[in-house]
C-alpha cells in the first residue's frame, strides 16, 4: 500500500490483464478473470452452462466480474493461468529472460532491450481500492487510469516517466518472468529503493504479493 499523495482528479478504472486458461480436464478448478471475462465467455471456453457457472459462484455478481477475480469452474481441473496484456503496443505475456551484462542488453519475449543500469528494490503491491489511493480514485499521480504496468516510485530515485523491465516477482496477477512498467505514480510510503506495483483485482488478491525484492532494468 502506497498511501497516495498529490493533486489528482478521480477517473474510472480501465480493466487490464487478459487472462487465458489452459485446456480443461475433469474436477473443479479456478479461473482468474481478465478484462473481457464474462459468464458467457467462460461458458463457451469450458463448455459449461451459464447456470452451472452461476451456481458455482453464488457470491459473484455477473455484472461485477473484474480482472483478478477468482471464479470456480465446476468439472475443470488444472486451469493454469497465463497473464497477457497488451497496452500501448507492449506485449505483457510471459517472458524468457536472456541477460547479456557485458552488452547491457536483456532479451524478453524474443525482443532485445538495451538497459542503462540494474537496481534491486523492495516491492509491494496495491489495488484500485480508494483506501490505497488516498481517496483519489483509481488513477496515478498524473490522473491517468491505473493499469498493469503502473508503478509508484520515489521520484528522487526513479524519475517519473522512467521505463523499467521488472523481474524476480511472483504473483498470479502479474506476467511471469518479466513485464515492462512505467514510473507514473508515487506515495508517501514509497521512499528510497522501493516501488509499489499496481495489480488489477481485489485488495485481498493483491495483498498476496506481500513484500518481494525485484530487479529493475532501466530500459531505453
Amino acid at each position: 500500500m502506497k498511501f497516495r499523495f498529490g493533486a489528482i482528479a478521480a477517473a474510472a478504472l480501465i480493466g487490464a490483464g487478459t487472462l487465458l486458461s489452459a485446456a480443461p480436464a475433469k474436477a473443479d478448478s479456478i479461473h482468474v478473470a481478465g478484462a473481457t471475462t464474462t459468464y458467457y465467455t467462460l461458458s463457451n471456453y469450458y463448455g459449461i452452462s451459464i447456470p452451472e457457472l452461476k451456481e458455482a459462484n453464488q457470491s459473484v455478481d455477473a455484472l461485477n466480474i473484474y480482472p483478478g477475480l477468482r471464479l470456480n469452474i465446476p468439472g475443470v481441473m488444472s486451469a493454469k493461468t497465463v497473464a497477457a496484456e497488451t497496452a500501448a503496443g507492449q506485449d505483457f505475456s510471459s517472458a524468457i529472460l536472456n541477460v547479456q551484462a557485458a552488452a547491457k542488453t536483456v532479451e524478453a519475449w524474443g525482443k532485445s532491450f538495451s538497459y542503462s543500469k540494474v537496481l534491486q528494490v523492495k516491492a509491494s503491491a496495491y489495488s484500485s481500492a480508494a483506501s490505497e489511493n488516498g481517496g483519489w480514485g483509481p488513477v496515478d499521480y498524473f490522473g491517468n487510469p491505473l493499469k498493469l504496468g503502473t508503478i509508484a516510485v520515489d521520484p528522487s530515485i526513479i524519475p517519473f516517466g522512467t521505463k523499467v523491465l521488472v523481474t524476480g516477482h511472483a504473483h498470479p496477477g502479474l506476467p511471469k518472468q518479466a513485464f515492462i512498467a512505467t514510473a507514473t505514480d508515487a506515495g508517501s510510503a514509497i521512499k528510497g529503493n522501493r516501488i509499489d506495483i499496481f495489480i488489477p483485482g481485489s485488495q485481498s488478491f493483491v495483498s498476496e504479493f506481500g513484500f518481494q525484492y525485484v530487479n529493475l532494468y532501466f530500459v531505453d
